[in-house]
């Protein structure tokens, strides 16, 4: 426990003392996101706030990691300074997105590669365990690391949403690998909890720095290996194990269940439309919540409450229901409360309209 507190004290404080210097550094530059026709910001503000937060979690995880288990984080790092890169380049100078791809395929290739943080199994999943060949569950991991980090880099769209979020799902996954002996990935939990607090001291409301990509890939990332490693490990503790889950790709659903639906409903809501699931728009979950007249850190402690009661919920009824039944019952209740807040918004619009018209 000591050395987990010493990872998140170090962590926290680089971050902390660090975003200063950068907010400063990024207004003399004029490094700064300005606010275009979707965005929920109406001033231009930092968006550096990444690097403090990669500072941090790097600076811990080399420091507190114990010699004998650092082996097995050493892959993790180097794929945490590739999609640092690409994503402070992307903060400081716009590139085209099959590039960030590219960077994202390379580190996730290296952590299922070379850390082995990869399926072995489907668990049951769509029916299926154990019976494809090891290529194929190498290739699935490499996909399923991409959608995540994605899945998280949508979410970053309000004040302290995605830190919140990437905070919630790292602590709970954190205490997991604790209570489990998994010291090496409690540690980077750890971390990046710290960092992100530390950060969202400067982006609540009135936000004074945002992260970037290049924090919300390198969250993403972190929160996508984390999840990988706690489906694949929790089949292999022993049956009778205290903290081991039935159902964990339902329990890992539900943990990312924010970042993971709010993408699957908005990508299958473009392509039915005809466009591009990967053309921006103001379909977020989160901008629906702004629309409907709630504020910025309102609508994310909207979300975090949501995603926190899915947790409980698949905490609770992990090992007294089917997996499909569980995911079924998550997607049914996130579907219809996504429905009840679009229906909102459209009352809302359709009354500022009629006023207007008066």
């Amino acid at each position: 426990m000591e050395l987990i507190f010493q990872c998140f004290a170090t962590a926290f404080t680089l971050t902390y003392f660090a975003i200063p210097s950068i907010i400063r550094i990024a207004l003399i530059k004029n490094l700064m996101d300005a606010p275009v026709e979707r965005s929920s910001h109406k001033e231009s503000t930092p968006s550096l706030g990444g690097i403090a937060i990669f500072a941090g979690v790097i600076f811990s995880v080399i420091i507190w990691t114990p010699t004998s288990v650092f082996h097995q984080v050493q892959y993790l790092l180097g794929s945490f300074i590739i999609i640092f890169l690409i994503g402070a380049k992307d903060d400081i100078e716009p590139i085209s997105p099959s590039k960030k791809l590219v960077a994202q395929v390379l580190a996730a290739t290296i952590i299922v590669v070379k850390s082995h943080v990869q399926l072995h199994s489907f668990h049951g999943f769509l029916g299926v365990h154990n019976s494809l060949p090891p290529i194929a569950y190498l290739l699935v991991s490499i996909f399923l690391i991409l959608v995540l980090v994605n899945a998280f880099n949508l979410i970053d769209g309000i004040n302290g949403l995605a830190g919140c979020i990437g905070a919630l799902i790292s602590g709970v996954l954190g205490c997991w690998f604790y209570l489990t002996a998994q010291v090496e990935y409690a540690i980077i939990s750890c971390a990046v909890v710290g960092s992100i607090l530390a950060f969202l001291r400067y982006n609540f409301t009135p936000a004074q720095i945002f992260m970037g990509d290049t924090g919300s890939l390198l969250i993403g990332l972190i929160c996508a290996i984390l999840i990988v490693k706690f489906i694949d490990f929790n089949y292999n503790l022993p049956l009778d194990h205290a903290y081991r889950f039935k159902n964990s790709p339902a329990v890992a659903i539900g943990i990312m269940i924010i970042p993971i639906f709010d993408t699957l409903r908005v990508f299958t809501t473009r392509m039915m439309r005809g466009i591009s699931p990967f053309k921006p728009d103001r379909r977020h979950i989160h901008h629906l919540l702004i629309d409907a007249g709630n504020s910025h850190m309102e609508a994310t402690w909207i979300l975090v409450f949501v995603n926190s009661i899915f947790i409980l919920f698949v905490f609770t009824f992990h090992a007294s229901m089917n997996m499909h039944l569980l995911i079924l019952i998550m997607a049914m209740a996130a579907g219809a409360l996504t429905y009840i807040l679009h229906k909102r918004v459209l009352a809302i619009k359709k009354q500022l309209h009629l006023n207007n018209a008066v």
